[in-house]
């Protein structure tokens, strides 16, 4: 942005903007996995890691990947022709027989809840017509993603191949990312999922293998994996008030208990703050901009309660330009707003201007006289 002026630094009061009642706040937790992270759904705020970043083999929580690319695909209606080669995929099934036809969102709850690895290799064939197809589909997305240190090599996460890992953090992007998709979310979390089977005169009945669906009451999904190579891996997601908080552990085998304790830890000494609330913002008084200028939205950020003092925003607006006299040439973005935790840039929002209809008599040249003045450093009274 072009001619750029500070206009207002300060402190954030963070008192003033939420009431954070003190929790007694575990210091630190304990895991068996390898690899673990906890993160928080909305701001992408890591709260505790371990190993996080080490690529390692993750097993069925591949299937994450797999989920998101069938529904993203438009064609959870279609009904999927199942191949031979998606019968004979070894490992977890949901018993598929082969030249059956199966509506793909059932597949996809069969990946979910039950892990099939033939539903993974039905659903890869008929999104990306082979399985060389869809694992380039898998990649594709994890670049658009963000997810650095990642390869797929097959929609299932079996050890067939020694080029499949990612990390913790990658796996907590995914699911980040697949979390605000409302079909994905309904699918992770549901305990139990029936579906009509062709040969039969009864219908399948798929329960979840997420455990902690059933044993912890704020788990909302997740997926579980274990393959002899990888060992226990585990995505989990749970809800606790205004926190959305997402667990993954690698190589764990503890891993229910990891999960909890870390959910545990973050609900305990995490609560989420309005840093910046949406609408006029009150802060600038500059004669340009004062009750002109507004955020579209706020921005709220998960903080421990010793940290609600850390925060502090500079506001950096346009110079108003003479052009500006018709009105009509007034950018609607003129400005900035950037918050900085810990003295470090973490969020810059839009400034808009609000457009205000004039009576007559008393037009833009009364306006931008004002604008005039405030440059000059004339005082006015307010």
């Amino acid at each position: 942005m072009n001619k750029m002026k500070k206009v207002l630094i300060f402190p954030l009061v963070a008192a003033l903007l939420i009431a954070i009642i003190p929790q007694k706040a575990k210091a630190s937790v304990n895991v068996s996995a390898h690899s673990a992270i906890l993160m928080e759904q909305e701001s992408g705020r890591i709260l505790f890691e371990k190993d996080a970043y080490k690529q390692r083999r993750i097993a069925s929580i591949t299937k994450i990947m797999t989920a998101i690319l069938a529904i993203e695909s438009g064609k959870m209606d279609e009904m999927v022709k199942v191949s031979e080669k998606a019968v004979r995929t070894e490992g977890s099934s949901i018993y598929l027989k082969p030249g059956e036809k199966i509506k793909l969102e059932d597949l996809v709850y069969g990946l979910m809840l039950r892990s099939g690895n033939d539903a993974a290799v039905a659903i890869a064939e008929h999104i990306g017509g082979s399985l060389d197809g869809f694992v380039f589909l898998m990649n594709q997305k994890a670049e658009e993603i963000g997810m650095k240190n990642t390869h797929f090599a097959n929609p299932h996460g079996l050890d067939d191949h020694e080029n499949h890992y990612s990390t913790a953090y990658d796996m907590a992007i995914l699911t980040r990312y697949a979390m605000n998709n409302e079909e994905y979310v309904k699918i992770s979390g549901t305990k139990v999922h029936k579906a009509p089977n062709p040969t039969e005169n009864w219908d399948r009945k798929w329960t979840n293998k997420n455990r902690l669906l059933s044993d912890y009451e704020y788990c909302t999904g997740g997926k579980t994996g274990f393959t002899k190579r990888a060992k226990r891996t585990l995505v989990t997601t749970a809800t606790k008030g205004e926190l959305n908080l997402i667990a993954v552990t690698l190589n764990g085998p503890d891993d229910w208990n990891d999960h909890t304790q870390m959910y545990e830890m973050g609900f305990h000494t995490y609560k989420v703050a309005e840093v910046l609330p949406k609408g006029f913002i009150k802060e600038i008084k500059d004669k340009a901009y004062k009750k002109k200028v507004f955020l579209e939205s706020g921005f709220e950020y998960p903080i421990k309660n010793e940290e609600k003092g850390l925060f502090r925003i500079e506001y950096k607006m346009m110079k108003p330009d003479k052009r500006w006299e018709n009105g009509e040439s007034i950018p609607e973005i003129v400005g900035k707003a950037i918050i900085y935790f810990d003295n470090q840039p973490l969020k810059t929002l839009p400034v808009y201007f609000k457009a205000q209809k004039m009576d007559e008599g008393n037009s833009f040249i009364n306006f931008f006289r004002s604008i005039f003045i405030s440059i000059i450093g004339v005082k006015t009274d307010d």
